[in-house]
């Protein structure tokens, strides 16, 4: 088994205590983590006892213990998957055996690749900070700090890699994880989904059901890298964002039930009907779906892209379960088809397959998202209603690559920008929209209370009941 020692400072299961410098830059670290997660972690949540789960191994048969802890007393620290023999399976390398270190010529790529993955888990963080005062539940609450000090531990794990092989601009890197905001003019995050504000938390749900999404399909590319340190970090990474994920498809499930019994209730589908009874109407709830798609898409970056090309071929980047597919993993002479938009017309374009990596790991995550949102029309269909929710087109709302700034409707049909402006309202959140889910949110603490607008669980946490106490208030 593989443990985790958590007599250090530092909780690892990289013998840190081997090697001192790497230790000690670390430590020195840690303190400005411990400020940051003071001023731009869940706010006013210092003194509160959650019920949390700690990594105890990195083991698939049982890695986490669970308990009452105060958050800012969570250990976070360093694990990667346990080692093993292995070889890069795909790219220019392929066949040889996985690096130990960093190849000079690709160090300035890799390094992109993990500050970029490592300036999203701060930043959640900060974009979530508010939630709490608005839990619509303690089980709610408690998944929601669950989620967010495991996205504390996902920056423990880049801000090691960038320390232990990438000497001081590597510390630099770390240092300024720290000093970006989410949503801040003169200092964003990296990537602008991650400076979208998330206000309540049907936007949460969202978030979690298809950023974090994005997250498992970037993790799984570069649990394939060549550079072993990065494949057992992420590798170990993924078992966590699981949950991310089911939060959020877990959280939209219930929303929609509750929606569904007063529908059946008051015989209606009337969204005003339905907004004067306090539960989100499922229309509002589409163009929640559509505006947190949409922006996710955008996070696998422009369609054509020969930094795609580069970080495949040089062994930094897989696909999504590489090992999976059947063609000889180095591509080259290989096409794929790709959108563009000719003549007022969504047309393909056949692309070199190198070229088109970005879109292919777009595809791969749309077929995962549109199976979560039939898993949420079956509890629509369960109650009787017709209606049904549909992810957009993947054209619709882009603001990166060759469609970026096209008008396109959910639909995949190219409009005008008149027709666009006009029918916005239709299909992308309005700020009345926002401030009516906005004025449902109110705090709900007392165990086994759930605020109106969402069903209780099926089950509660690690087989604990649902009235358990998750959260002990100071």
């Amino acid at each position: 088994m593989s443990t985790i020692n958590y007599s250090e400072k530092i909780p690892n299961n990289v013998n840190l205590e081997d090697d001192r410098t790497l230790k000690r830059a670390l430590e020195q670290w840690q303190p400005n983590f411990l400020s940051w997660w003071g001023d731009m972690g869940p706010d006013g949540s210092q003194d509160f006892d959650v019920y949390l789960r700690t990594a105890i191994s990195v083991d698939p048969q049982g890695w986490a213990q669970f308990g009452h802890v105060k958050m800012p007393d969570y250990r976070w620290g360093i694990f990667l998957n346990p080692g093993v023999q292995r070889e890069v399976h795909f790219g220019d390398h392929k066949g040889e055996a996985a690096w130990q270190d960093i190849p000079g010529e690709y160090r300035a790529n890799l390094r992109r690749i993990i500050v970029t993955q490592g300036d999203t888990e701060p930043a959640s963080v900060e974009q979530q900070r508010h939630l709490g005062a608005t839990a619509p539940s303690q089980y709610d609450l408690r998944n929601l700090f669950q989620v967010n000090v495991e996205e504390g531990r996902h920056l423990w794990a880049m801000v090691y890699l960038l320390h232990k092989y990438f000497g001081r601009d590597g510390r630099e890197e770390g240092d300024a994880l720290l000093e970006r905001r989410s949503g801040q003019e003169d200092n964003p995050r990296i990537l602008q989904a991650f400076n979208e504000p998330t206000p309540d938390w049907l936007a949460f749900f969202m978030f979690t059901y298809f950023t974090d999404r994005d997250g498992k399909f970037q993790l799984s590319a570069l649990a394939e890298s060549a550079f072993d340190p990065l494949a057992r970090t992420t590798k170990f990474m993924l078992t966590e964002e699981a949950h991310h994920m089911f939060v959020g498809e877990s959280g939209i499930s219930r929303v929609i039930q509750r929606t569904c019994q007063a529908m059946n209730q008051l015989k209606t589908d009337d969204p005003k009907t339905l907004r004067e009874a306090g539960v989100i109407d499922l229309p509002t709830v589409q163009r929640y779906l559509n505006f947190h798609y949409s922006v996710t898409v955008d996070l696998f970056g422009a369609d054509e892209s020969s930094n795609a090309a580069t970080f495949y071929s040089t062994g930094l980047k897989g696909r999504y379960e590489e090992t999976k597919r059947d063609d000889d993993h180095q591509l080259k002479g290989q096409s794929y088809r790709i959108l563009q938009a000719r003549d007022g017309q969504l047309v393909e374009k056949e692309v070199p397959m190198l070229n088109a990596l970005n879109e292919v790991l777009r595809d791969d995550y749309i077929k995962d998202s549109v199976a979560g949102v039939d898993r949420w029309n079956k509890v629509i269909t369960k109650a009787g209603i017709p209606l049904r929710l549909v992810v957009p087109h993947k054209a619709f709302h882009r603001n990166i690559g060759g469609l970026a700034g096209l008008k396109v409707s959910p639909e995949g049909k190219v409009v005008s920008e008149s027709e666009w402006n006009a029918r916005k309202s239709e299909w992308l959140p309005t700020p009345e929209d926002r401030a009516f889910v906005s004025s449902l949110m109110g705090r709900v603490v007392e165990p086994g209370k759930f605020a109106n607008w969402i069903a209780p669980p099926a089950m509660g946490v690690n087989r604990q009941p649902v009235d358990f106490e998750y959260v002990r208030f100071a």
